[in-house]
């Protein structure tokens, strides 16, 4: 399963809702790319308790620095479009997990 990609057209919408963990990463970013898979299998495991979307910060730099991502991966918690929280890095399943956790 797929996880959605955002845009800069679209970010907006796509935070509203539920609870949204989004995934700010890039291509050439190794760290985000350890992540990834993690984040696929989370989003199978915890359904319809949050909805996990990805952000390419270098195709979408305009919410990017709107939201002031200086280092990825930076993954941002939503819950009813507004930002409950944030971590910055790589970080295994276990913690990604507590964080969602902590806001549910």
């Amino acid at each position: 399963m797929a996880l959605t990609e955002i845009t800069d057209s679209n970010y907006t919408d796509e935070i509203t809702g539920g609870m949204v963990l989004v995934d700010c990463w890039a291509e050439w970013c190794g760290p985000c790319r350890m992540v990834a898979p993690v984040l696929e299998e989370l989003s199978k495991e915890l359904g319809e308790k949050v909805s996990i979307k990805k952000l390419n910060v270098d195709d979408n730099q305009k919410t990017a620095q709107m939201l002031g991502i200086q280092s990825i991966p930076t993954l941002l918690l939503y819950k009813d479009g507004k930002l409950v929280d944030k971590v910055i890095g790589a970080l295994p399943k276990t913690q990604i997990k507590n964080f969602i956790d902590r806001h549910t």
